[in-house]
Formats: C-alpha cells, sequence, structure tokens
C-alpha cells in the first residue's frame, strides 16, 4: 500500500534534512519532484563520497533520495521561473530547506505562490527559523547539536564533548517536517486555505533535551553527561562488560531490576541499603557497576542474550558491520535491493515504516535533470 498516491509535492532540497523528510513521503506514494539547480550540478551530495554510481551520482544521494523524481532549473532565470510555476500550479505542497532568508527572496512562501494555488502548503526548513536574527546563518547538524547541548551530554565525563554518529538532528527535522506538512495539507483539504509550515533544526536539537530541559527550567538542574552511557535518573541502565566485548542493560522498571539480580543469583543486592530503589541505585552507580561488571564478565555477550532473552531488556554493542550483518536486520528486512542503473544489485536502508505488513518499494533516485521533458513538456531554459 502506497497511503499518499495523489499527493503531489515540490520540493527545493539539497544535503540532508529537507531530502530525508521528502524521501519518506515519495517512498509512501507521494508524486515528490526535487528541484536542482542546474548551475551547480545539482544537489552536492551527488558528489559526496567516497563511493560513486557514474557521472554527478553517489550512493550518498541514493540513501536520501529513492522515489523521487528530477527536475533540473535555474529558479532566477525568468523562462524556468515560469516553469516551476506551472509544476506548483497543480501541487499539494512546496517545501525546501534552503537558509531561512532564502525562500522569501526565491517566492517559496505562501505569499509569493498563493495566486497559483490558495490551498497549497509551503513547508520551509531551515538552520535557525525564518523570523529572527539568524534568518541569513548558515547552519548544519552538528552545530546544532553543540549549542543545543547535546554534545555537552554525550559521552564520557573524561572524553571531550561528543556529536551523535550520524547526523541525527537532520533525519528527526526532515521527519518532523513531513509530518507537519501532512497536517497542513489535511487543514487545507478541510478549509481551502494553504499556509506556510516552519521547523528549523535549532528548534528540533533543543527539543530532544526533553526531561534534562524541564528539569533545568523548573528546577535548575544543571544535566552532565554520565559514564557508561547511563540514563540521568534511572540505574542500572548503562553498558557493561562482558567476557567478550560491551552489553547495554535497561533495567527501567523495578520489575526488570528483580528479574536481573534474581537470574543472576544476586538477590543480595536488593536487601543492600545502597541498592534498595530507583533512586539510591542512581546515586550509588560507580559501586553496583563493579559489582555487575564482575558479573557480566563471567560469561561472553552471546551467553548473556540468550540467557534473558524475552526477559530482560539487553542488546550487545556492535559496529557498524555487525549491526548490518546482524541476522534480525535480514529477518524484518531493513535492508533492500534496489536496482540502479550502475549498480543493478544496490542495497539501500529499508523504510522504516510498514503499511498492512509491508515495506513501501523503493526507486533508485534519478540523474539530474532526468524527468524534465516528461513534467515539462517541452525544452526550457538549463543553463
Amino acid at each position: 500500500m502506497k497511503p499518499l498516491e495523489g499527493l503531489k509535492i515540490v520540493t527545493v532540497e539539497h544535503f540532508a534534512a529537507g531530502p530525508y523528510g521528502s524521501m519518506l513521503l515519495a517512498d509512501m506514494g507521494a508524486t515528490v519532484i526535487k528541484i536542482e539547480n542546474v548551475k551547480t550540478d545539482g544537489d552536492p551530495v551527488r558528489r559526496m563520497g567516497p563511493y560513486f554510481l557514474g557521472n554527478n551520482d553517489s550512493l550518498a544521494f541514493q540513501g536520501w533520495n529513492t522515489c523521487k523524481q528530477s527536475l533540473a532549473l535555474d529558479l532566477k532565470h525568468p523562462e524556468d521561473r515560469r516553469a516551476f510555476e506551472s509544476v506548483v500550479n497543480s501541487a499539494d505542497a512546496v517545501m525546501n530547506n534552503l537558509r531561512g532568508d532564502q525562500a522569501g527572496k526565491l517566492g517559496l512562501d505562501y505569499a509569493s505562490l498563493k495566486h497559483l494555488n490558495k490551498g497549497l502548503v509551503c513547508l520551509h526548513i531551515s538552520a535557525y527559523g525564518r523570523n529572527n536574527s539568524r534568518a541569513a546563518w548558515p547552519g548544519y547538524d552538528f552545530l546544532m547539536q553543540a549549542e543545543a547541548g547535546l554534545m555537552h551530554l554525550t559521552g564520557d565525563p573524561s572524553t571531550d564533548p561528543t556529536r551523535f554518529g550520524v547526523s541525527i538532528i537532520d533525519f528527526m527535522t526532515g521527519s518532523l517536517g513531513a509530518m507537519g506538512l501532512l497536517a497542513a495539507v489535511l487543514k487545507s483539504e478541510a478549509s481551502g486555505e494553504g499556509s506556510d509550515v516552519d521547523v528549523s533544526l535549532f528548534d528540533v536539537a533543543l527539543h530532544q533535551l526533553s526531561y534534562a530541559g524541564t528539569w533545568y527550567s523548573n528546577e535548575g538542574l544543571e544535566s552532565n553527561r554520565l559514564p557508561r552511557g547511563s540514563h540521568m535518573s534511572i540505574s542500572p541502565v548503562q553498558t557493561f562488560t562482558s567476557a567478550d566485548g560491551w552489553i547495554y542493560i535497561m533495567c527501567m522498571t523495578e520489575q526488570f531490576w528483580q528479574v536481573m539480580i534474581q537470574k543472576l543469583g544476586r538477590e543480595d543486592l536488593a536487601e543492600d541499603p545502597r541498592f534498595r530503589d530507583q533512586n539510591l541505585r542512581s546515586q550509588n552507580r560507580d559501586d553496583l557497576t563493579v559489582i555487575l561488571d564482575e558479573e557480566f564478565a563471567r560469561y561472553p555477550t552471546k551467553h548473556w542474550l540468550a540467557y534473558f532473552e524475552g526477559v530482560l531488556p539487553i542488546a550487545p554493542i556492535l559496529d557498524v558491520k555487525e549491526a548490518l550483518e546482524n541476522p534480525f536486520v535480514q529477518e524484518v528486512g531493513m535492508i533492500s535491493n534496489v536496482a540502479h542503473p550502475s549498480c543493478p544489485d544496490m542495497r539501500l536502508l529499508s523504510n522504516p515504516l510498514r503499511f498492512n505488513g509491508q515495506r513501501p518499494d523503493q526507486r533508485a533516485g534519478r540523474s539530474l535533470g532526468a524527468d524534465n521533458a516528461e513534467i515539462l513538456g517541452a525544452t526550457q531554459h538549463t543553463k
């Protein structure tokens, strides 16, 4: 099932946040027309190494651009602007992920486009937003992790501030933008009135502070990063050493704590005054870590995964190779074969959604301007 079939979205995008969000919509059946700047050879990710698929295409680009069409235009050229507007005329939404001051300058906001389509939804994904002192600032994911306090909370206290391993703020912002776009389309269908929808990397990053942000805002608690990737207030929720690697245990409830100590044969810990309740265990986390490290170091990771299977939240700590070669990944179908003209057996991560038990089919991202003739039906300015 492709639940968004019939929805038409025009997107002016590059790099990650916008492309990731529009890819989710395209995978679900929306017609997504990706506008790429013909003067700069399109999305810069087409040239992001180290692996390429012929001219002006890369594995990185394919990972964020499945199921879309490509329209190569120069939006500052009058003829191409007219071509763009002809496409927007029948669209449900226009989205972009440019700098906050660029959408207005390029006429990508609702005020500039409503004369074409009163019900049009315009989604703006930017670094800092469109209507503030930073609207013209360039910005990227890792900068947001830095300023929003997330790097301060990530990693071990003995190490430098650490960013998340991938561009998670880009992906979350793209996903939230897609959700906002769909919500506004529903409102437009009911009212006939379109709107602007804004989401910024900065706002999304700050929102991820979650309870740490709430605690500080109300009680002045300044959270810091903890050893072993520990939870800020619940223990034991952290890494432990096994005989041959690392595991992560999550005793998020008292029940899980009791299950763990019973199966370890350490019921005595329940009576230890340092560990009698969740708050005490958090206060005495270091002492508890020493005790449990000794227990888990007796056997390899594989043993503990089998021993606690289905009764205790536990996971192995894997590297990228191990994570992707995990048999469970194959079982749930999270890697798809997506044929590409230059790589017939290209493998991509599958869409994480399922509809009626099935993941949406994926199609390789198109070459730059591959759909110009089909969409526009005539030759237009391209340089």
